[in-house]
């Protein structure tokens, strides 16, 4: 057997007792639990708002624990706006611009290209030319790097001789160009969010992590711009409010406190009068604009322009006054956009085959591509996170150094992860779901090994288990819904919250023809599941399912319905005869799939144990176990705490993972090992094409047990067919009838609907007249009857 991949070194001294929590299946965990004193608080704070006691409970476990709190965070508003003075070097910062717009001399504002920095450099230099000063700004290109620059300061000094430069989103890590700035006979004042380091620079810097009277801690550096703005003009700096929610949803701070004041307010003049640069980028959007609208609309096209090496572009578009050419930005913004979601792709793909080729094991995904784009590989970091559900640092290569971006998961924290590797690194920077790296090219093993071996120390499994917090196991009704769209603007540090209803075979369509997503009813209720209709099969079957799902209102005509968007479907092992069948008919289809060839390795069943108990000690990553309808027997012991999933992986980690009746075109290939639990009536998995699979010789197929396969028998449930059966499908048709053995029924529909001479839909099979063919024309009869059942 081969042996453990570097990465899942320390795992095996703990034994399969703890390899058996180490499985990395989906779960759902309550988002709060209370004690009995706790619980009677939250009935109290109910009460003295006037809420349902379940949107008390969300508040409450979020750390709104009184009404004062409550009626603050449910009224956001820009009364609660703090005093920007309270914030440390304000004043000195305020009284130096106001010394330069005195001396008739010019401030130098020093951004940074992400929507963040672009967003601030905006917001400041917009501020700055109202209060009367000369101003400029300059947004570095990705292939600068971040934070400031000796060659890019040198530029600024030359041109403009600023009398003061001001940073924002950055330079709290820049001491060296702080000293570079002030050998040159300027004043430099720091302006940033970002994590301290351990020196600051020798200038005044302004940074709401600082210890002074300031006290929320979250701004990012638009909001800290945003309250500069607010120093230096009052109220007026207000209509300013929708470049920093803009900038504050895109840079994922937590959207409490004050950030939730300012996205609120931000939305609020959006949606009433968007000013021209979002009026455009926001043109295919004809619902009203939310938090998520910022996030998956407006920040990526922001974002776009750094990402493609023209930043300015998106600083002009936020800060020109000429519509037209604030229209051909956003034009530009839109082609940008377009262009890197192609380019992305091709470095996600990259990536994936880097994995492929055994990085997948890890606890913490550290790859670098030489021609990879700078610009991007924070955002493929960020979907590889979420896909593999662990940190991930993409970098790319540039005259012999690594520059990276890392992305993590919610409870890794990746900025301290950075830290405890600091000495392998060049320079780091960020916060603790992203950061930016740079790394020698030959310490980049060092810093892989260092990287994960802190991870592995500091995090338990737990920490790396994909997880769905939901805030109640019921349907809600539509006044409570309506009741917790004051929670919003949601997002990171404030989630929408999540609902789970427990549901059996349920009954799903594609919301058009040929559409990937499904809806269907629980409960009474209409939920949606983008991306669904892969799992139709899964939804249809009996097993015992949660349907996770977020709520919203339906307004139409004057009525309000709820109607939930599906976040996932998690389901257990055991079902009932309806999922017998669907598992029996989806080995029967995936007999008609495309031929694989595979090298079968066929070992006792005392062997493959062996095999599985000492990959899942070895490691909780890169093991996968496919079987038939059920768990043979002689493994069920080796096989424990892994929950079979049907047909598809429940999550796409490469957790150890165990997959019953596996469809034909699941996606297998960043497993290294595969092991059959019984012999398959075919090998027909695509992903699986050209590998080493290791087979349970001593569990024959049994898949075709008990079946007729003569004609005659076949020609009966043709002519019951004619006759008229109901069903949605071949399944629900066969439990509908008494008249033949469910399984028979089935063999049968699927071979029929295989040689088109059966179709299925609108709730009946139908014999398709007129057509002749013959049975052997198709592949699961072929397959059965060559097992000698005729």
């Amino acid at each position: 057997m081969d042996a453990p991949e570097a990465g899942c070194t320390g795992a095996a001294d703990r034994g399969l007792a703890d390899a058996v929590r180490e499985e990395s299946m989906k779960k759902i965990v309550p988002e709060y639990e209370f004690t009995a004193e706790e619980r009677a608080r939250v009935r109290a704070l109910a009460s003295a708002c006037g809420l349902h006691e379940l949107t008390a409970a969300i508040l409450y476990s979020r750390g709104i624990d009184t009404p004062e709190k409550a009626e603050r965070f449910l009224s956001p508003s820009a009364k609660h706006f703090l005093s920007p003075f309270l914030m440390r070097g304000m004043r000195e910062l305020t009284d130096a611009i106001a010394e330069v717009r005195a001396a008739g001399g010019l401030v130098a504002v020093y951004g940074d290209y992400d929507a963040d920095g672009i967003g601030a450099a905006a917001i400041l230099l917009s501020a700055l030319r109202r209060f009367g000063v000369r101003a400029v700004a300059h947004v570095p290109e990705r292939a600068e790097g971040y934070g400031m620059s000796v060659s890019s300061l040198e530029k600024i000094i030359d041109e403009y001789a600023p009398s003061l430069i001001v940073t924002v989103d950055c330079g709290v890590s820049n001491r060296a160009e702080a000293e570079y700035i002030k050998s040159r006979g300027v004043r430099v004042i720091v302006t940033d969010h970002h994590e301290l380091p351990e020196r600051l620079p020798d200038c005044t810097v302004v940074n709401p992590k600082l210890a002074d009277d300031y006290p929320y801690d979250n701004l990012c550096g638009a909001g800290v711009a945003f309250k500069i703005a607010c120093a230096l003009l009052g109220k007026d700096a207000y209509d300013l409010l929708d470049i920093a929610a803009v900038s504050t949803v895109a840079d994922s701070v937590p959207l409490t406190g004050e950030n939730r004041d300012i996205v609120f307010e931000g939305l609020r003049r959006i949606n009433k009068n968007p000013r021209a640069a979002l009026k455009y980028l926001l043109a295919s959007k004809k619902d009203a604009v939310d938090a998520q609208t910022l996030a998956f609309t407006v920040a990526p096209r922001v974002n776009a322009a750094g990402r493609m090496g023209d930043a300015q572009s998106a600083l002009r578009l936020l800060t020109s006054e000429d519509e037209k050419e604030v229209y051909d930005l956003a034009v530009r913004l839109n082609a940008f956009n377009a262009e890197r979601q192609q380019v992305c792709d091709e470095v996600y793909k990259s990536a994936r085959a880097k994995l492929a080729e055994g990085g997948a094991y890890d606890d913490a995904i550290l790859l670098y591509g030489e021609d990879w784009s700078q610009g991007l590989i924070g955002i493929v970091a960020a979907r590889l996170a979420e896909e593999f559900n662990r940190p991930v640092v993409l970098f790319a290569e540039k005259d012999g150094l690594l520059k990276g971006s890392a992305r993590t998961v919610e409870n890794v924290n990746v900025y301290e992860a950075l830290r405890a590797c600091a000495e392998h690194l060049e320079a780091f920077g960020g916060h603790a779901q992203a950061a930016g790296v740079t790394v020698r090219k030959e310490n980049f093993e060092a810093l892989r090994a260092a990287m994960n071996a802190y991870i592995r120390g500091k995090y338990a499994t737990e920490d790396f288990q994909p997880s769905f917090a939901v805030c109640a196991r019921e349907m809600p009704s539509a006044e409570l819904v309506r009741e917790l769209e004051r929670i919003e603007p949601c997002g990171v540090g404030n989630k929408k919250p999540l609902f789970a209803v427990s549901a059996g075979s349920v009954a799903a369509s594609p919301l058009k023809e040929g559409s990937p997503h499904v809806a269907f009813r629980a409960e009474g209720t209409e939920l949606v599941w983008f991306g669904g209709g892969r799992s139709r099969e899964l939804l249809s079957c009996d097993v015992p399912k949660e349907i996770v799902f977020e709520c919203g209102l339906s307004r139409f005509r004057g009525t309000e319905s709820v109607r939930g968007i599906v976040r996932d479907v998690l389901c257990a092992q055991e079902g009932g005869a309806c999922t017998e069948l669907y598992l029996f008919r989806a080995a029967l289809r995936r007999l008609a799939a495309k031929p694989v060839q595979v090298n079968a390795v066929y070992e006792s069943a005392e062997k493959i144990e062996r095999r599985i108990a000492a990959a899942r000690e070895s490691c909780r990553y890169g093991l996968l176990l496919l079987g038939g309808e059920r768990v043979p027997a002689p493994l069920a012991g080796v096989c424990e705490g892994l929950e079979g999933e049907l047909f598809r992986l429940a999550a796409p980690n490469v957790g150890n993972a165990l997959v019953l009746t596996p469809a034909a075109d699941e996606d297998f290939s960043m497993y290294r090992e595969v092991v059959f639990l019984e012999t398959p009536a075919d090998f027909h998995i695509a992903s699986l094409g050209g590998r080493t699979v290791y087979v349970n010789a001593d569990a024959p197929c049994t898949l075709f047990d008990g079946l007729d396969t003569s004609r005659e028998a076949l020609a009966g449930v043709y002519r019951a067919i004619r006759a008229g059966v109901a069903g949605e499908d071949s399944v629900s048709a066969a439990l509908a009838q008494e008249e033949f053995p469910p399984r028979q029924f089935v063999f049968a529909a699927e071979v029929f609907a295989e040689l088109g001479l059966v179709r299925i839909g609108g709730g009946m099979l139908r014999a398709a007249g007129g057509k002749r063919t013959e049975l052997a024309k198709s592949a699961i009869y072929r397959a059965a009857a060559e097992r000698g059942n005729v």
